[in-house]
């Protein structure tokens, strides 16, 4: 049978052997394409998918016109299917594409919008639930999560002004070059009202939930959590850490987190010594802001960041949007959930404004001979694995360059015993005394002390970004504020913000004094 129309899975094909009087069990099924990322129905073909039982070609149209009524006099808001006919082993079949809706929550009329809503969960159509149903309310306005206005947050100028310049102070930090530094323009209250992370209505200046997740108001963000598991299962922990505070103070104590418990190995450029991570960090770092910007705020869940032996586990909570795939995302497809809060993070220099941060992160771990990150969709989460080094893949011991080899001292050569003879019998001489031992040679310092290759690394030799910043305790202690005094509401822009250059320097080996 020819495959060639029936591309998709079990999740957006359907299958029905005829369009049966009995309609409103397919019309469930539209229902549900349309609420989610859109699917194909294909009449004339047996349930299973394996054989073609077409449609007679004399009332293939008049088929065709009687599935476009019903959808038409069911649905609401209405559906607009495409249509076509293809010839499938020599027989007749209907291809009907529901594009994925953007004016939900769509439902039965007859049912109406409580209960005639419905999802497709994986191969499954059900109904969608009264939090899903909220979902698809919230997905369906033309304002986002995070553009609406929280109409009891009344601002004062100055405290515009005051997140005006944390987000510049930030944007600065994390400019790599001079020019990237000249090139970071002040933002103004007119440049917040333009991204929606305020709102003006009749004289008075309103927070939106964007304001409220870059100023830790109204308790937004929620946190996020950290931990290092030894086992698969979760159930024992290593260390574990509730991240609160801003939106851009959670991402970076997050990243920094990972950087902690992540191993450190070295690798040689002639003279030069460079400490790598076993993880890209650039990638983590893209990663985590992701998870922030594209996670659904409606969700009461928590960002989940989990260490264990073998990866790295970043959850999101909500599910890909409408007409996203993973092999979209693969290739730079990218729908924004939170637009302010995107718009923000861009400026910031926090996070890639293009889409272009999953495929520049898979060609990160290439480079770093990782296994490729492993997206995962949940129907509800999103989850990016990223797969540490296997123990079996590292190597030993780097080795020292060659030009320090040689600077060290050389082993001093042992005395080599004189060949025995026969000597003729004579008189014995009186013993000689043997001369006093030399001293062993004092030894030199090495050109630089060697560690296994991904092992971690002493607190004192990391760098600045990557040390443990507070004591260790019992692991449950929060990550150390960066709030200023009492006051949640203010972030302070002059505690550390990591900047682009994730690498730690390179340090040039020092010859052995001879």
């Amino acid at each position: 049978m020819d495959q060639q129309m029936l591309i998709g899975n079990a999740k957006d094909v359907e299958y029905q052997a005829e369009v049966a009087d009995d309609y409103m069990a397919y019309m469930k099924t539209v229902i549900a394409f349309a609420n989610g990322g859109g699917g194909r129905m294909v009449f004339g073909v047996s349930a299973d998918g394996r054989e073609a039982v077409g449609i007679p070609r004399e009332s293939v149209f008049e088929k065709m016109d009687t599935i476009s009524k019903r959808i038409h006099e069911s649905c609401e808001p209405a559906i607009e299917p495409n249509m076509m006919i293809q010839s499938v082993d020599g027989k007749a079949v209907i291809l009907m594409d529901i594009p994925a809706g953007t004016k939900g929550p769509y439902f039965l009329k007859n049912e109406n919008a409580l209960l005639g809503t419905y999802i497709r969960e994986e191969h499954v159509t059900k109904p969608a639930g009264i939090e899903m149903l909220k979902k698809l309310i919230i997905g369906g306005k033309e304002v986002a999560f995070d553009q609406q206005k929280l109409p009891d947050v009344v601002l004062q100028d100055d405290e515009i002004q005051h997140l005006c310049d944390q987000m510049q102070d930030v944007a600065l930090r994390r400019a790599l070059t001079p020019e990237q530094k000249r090139a970071v323009n002040p933002i103004t209250k007119e440049t917040l009202k333009e991204w929606n992370i305020i709102a003006e209505e009749d004289g008075k200046t309103y927070a939106t939930n964007a304001y409220a997740l870059l100023t830790n108001q109204c308790n937004l963000p929620p946190i996020i959590q950290c931990a290092v598991f030894k086992t698969e299962n979760r159930s024992i922990f290593l260390d574990r850490r509730e991240i609160r505070g801003t939106v851009q103070s959670q991402m970076e104590q997050a990243f920094q987190y990972v950087l902690e418990k992540i191993n450190m190995g070295a690798t040689f450029d002639g003279a030069y010594r460079e400490d790598v991570y076993e993880l890209p960090p650039d990638s983590l770092r893209e990663l985590i802001a992701n998870a922030i910007v594209h996670r659904s705020y409606t969700e009461a869940e928590s960002i989940q960041i989990a260490i264990f032996h073998d990866r790295v586990e970043i959850t999101s909570p909500g599910a890909l949007l409408r007409g996203v795939t993973i092999n979209k995302m693969k290739k730079g497809c990218s729908k924004v959930r939170n637009r302010s809060l995107a718009q923000a993070f861009a400026y910031m220099n926090l996070i890639e404004k293009w889409g272009s941060g999953i495929p520049r992160i898979l060609q990160e771990c290439k480079a770093y001979g990782l296994e490729e990150p492993e997206i995962i969709d949940f129907n509800g989460d999103v989850r990016i694995n990223l797969y540490r080094r296997k123990a079996a893949e590292h190597p030993a011991e780097e080795k020292a360059p060659k030009a320090a080899q040689e600077s060290a001292p050389a082993a001093a050569p042992q005395p080599q015993p004189a060949p025995q003879s026969q000597p003729a019998p004579q008189p014995q001489p009186a013993p000689q005394p043997e001369p006093a031992p030399q001293p062993a040679p004092e030894p030199q310092p090495a050109p630089e002390p060697q560690r296994p290759s991904w092992q971690p690394a002493p607190q004192e030799e990391r760098p600045a970004y990557a040390r443990e910043s507070a004591p260790q305790n019992d692991g449950l202690r929060p990550f150390p504020s960066q709030l200023v005094g009492d006051d949640s509401r203010r972030w302070n822009p002059s505690s550390t913000i990591l900047s682009n250059a994730t690498s730690p320097k390179k340090r040039m080996l020092q010859p052995s004094k001879k």
